[in-house]
């Protein structure tokens, strides 16, 4: 079945923020669009609001002034759900409440055509259950846009328990049509993104809520070390800390409080004391005029060894080895007995190895320092470090001027499990790999969703090829013995990945 027509009528029913983004996609793509909105007056303001956007986009060249015209002539407001009985399709933009939803297309169904579309662009409801009441359930499915609709490429084209797969494709195809990149997935809690994602926020919140580093130095670890676009807390904030919480929450108790969801007490006493981010002035940061933006901790200038031994292969930061040589400094083949996998030998004695999972205090092989795990050492210019308790302060300067003489600014956080980068990488190939095994989308569409959907800087299979299965379930493990309780264990598609890999010799 193919994409709808350009010249049949696709209906927008909401004209919020997202509403008016998605009737701007459906009309640019030369569908007739007719806005509706249950409060008097709202359609046709915000028919206003997007032919001003049409006029800016005209402005700055990248919308020829006839077709703006035009466009703007297919852009009709309607006062009653009546008008919208000519529609092929109609996209459901209203408050994310179940019961408003359920009648909003109970009322459609008296309206329109028995072969029209509908869908609703909910994020966090279940797709089954707002179809559930109607005649033809068959003919509903979610398409999840992201905000800004108009900038923002994906599109989660969601099946319902009930929902033809004719109609799925349908729907499918014509948001390709418009010049989207939709991905397939089942009506799951949160579908693929709000699912995979949630990793990011609740480890950075885990972090500061043990107290290892401030908001700050977690989003500046995670962007400069991790390559992730934002932090997660300037993220939430941009979001809305009560917009965020809330599908947290939603995620957690649609999957009966499964303790990976699990969400933060940190994040809830700053929605209840209305510090929600941008919008109020006042988030984990403060917006008001004039205010500074808090700095991450980073630490001074420090004298680099001379030398460092390296014991082993590093393993995913093997290139330390050949940018160590390069920065001057010499590297000796170190011969710690007892000690299996890679760690780099400071002078004074103590171990500066890549976090595994575990603490760096009590590590068996003696002092230990951490480092964080990096997209990509080279690249990357800030790195993390987390002395163990028997650190010896003279290596922990050593460890800070040897990065800094690689060129890398270092912050240096407690001693915390998997610290931060480390952590968040784990988990999210570690949901990646369940969700695709359970067939909520294939293991492309959701690393096209995770890079797409929020901009993630590679998607979690990926990171999984190339850091493999073993390593990530070797991590979890570690974790899940520092934090008993679930929330850090392995699923079971992880193990049989990296079992197949240990097979293969790729462990």
């Amino acid at each position: 079945m193919t994409a709808i027509e350009p010249g049949r009528v696709v209906a927008v029913a909401g004209t919020g923020t997202m509403g008016q983004g998605i009737a701007q996609v459906a009309l640019v793509a030369g569908h007739p669009v007719r806005l509706y909105d249950a409060v008097p007056g709202r359609a046709g303001q915000a028919a206003a609001t997007i032919a001003g956007r049409l006029d800016r986009l005209v402005a700055k060249g990248r919308l020829d002034p006839a077709a703006r015209d035009a466009a703007v002539a297919r852009l009709l407001p309607a006062a009653d759900l009546a008008e919208l009985a000519d529609a092929a399709l109609v996209i459901e933009a209203v408050l994310e409440e179940l019961s408003a939803k359920r009648e909003l297309f109970a009322a459609l169904e008296d309206v329109v055509a028995d072969d029209c579309l509908l869908a609703t662009n909910t994020s966090s409801l279940s797709v089954t259950a707002v179809a559930g009441a109607l005649r033809l359930p068959g003919r509903l499915m979610g398409t999840h846009f992201f905000n800004p609709a108009p900038l923002l490429p994906l599109v989660e084209v969601v099946s319902g328990f009930a929902s033809a797969p004719d109609a799925v494709t349908r729907a499918y195809e014509t948001v390709l049509a418009w010049g989207k990149t939709p991905v397939r997935c089942a009506d799951t809690p949160g579908f693929v993104v709000n699912r995979v994602a949630r990793p990011f926020y609740a480890e950075a919140l885990r972090v500061y809520e043990e107290g290892a580093a401030d908001p700050a130095t977690i989003d500046a670890v995670l962007r400069e070390c991790g390559g992730f676009r934002m932090g997660p807390f300037e993220l939430t904030d941009l979001i809305g800390q009560d917009v965020n919480e809330a599908v947290t929450r939603s995620v957690w108790e649609s999957f009966f409080h499964d303790p990976k969801f699990t969400p933060s007490l940190a994040q809830r006493r700053l929605v209840e004391s209305g510090r929600l981010g941008r919008k109020t002035g006042q988030g984990w940061f403060p917006y008001t005029e004039g205010a500074a933006a808090p700095l991450p901790r980073t630490e001074g200038p420090c004298e680099a060894p001379d030398a460092v031994g390296v014991h082993a292969d590093l393993g995913p930061a093997a290139v330390l080895r050949e940018m160590i040589e390069e920065a001057g400094v010499k590297v000796t083949r170190d011969r710690t007995p007892h000690v299996s996998d890679g760690f780099l030998a400071l002078p004074g004695g103590t171990a500066l190895r890549l976090t595994d999972g575990s603490s760096a205090t009590g590590d068996p092989s003696g002092p230990c320092i951490h480092f964080d795990l990096a997209l990509d050492y080279r690249s990357c210019t800030r790195v993390a470090l987390a002395p163990g308790a028997d650190a010896d302060p003279g290596d922990l300067r050593a460890a800070v001027g040897l990065f800094q003489r690689l060129g890398k600014r270092v912050s240096v956080v407690d001693d915390v499990p998997g610290m931060i980068v480390g952590r968040t990488v784990a988990l999210l190939i570690d949901l990646a790999c369940d969700a695709a095994a359970r067939g909520v989308a294939s293991a492309r569409d959701i690393d096209t969703a995770m890079k797409l959907g929020v901009n993630y800087p590679g998607g979690p299979g990926e990171w999984c090829d190339r850091l493999t299965a073993w390593w990530a379930r070797s991590f979890l493990s570690a974790l899940d013995g520092a934090y008993p309780g679930g929330r850090y264990a392995p699923s079971t598609a992880l193990t049989r990945r990296a079992d197949t890999e240990a097979k293969q010799g790729r462990s």
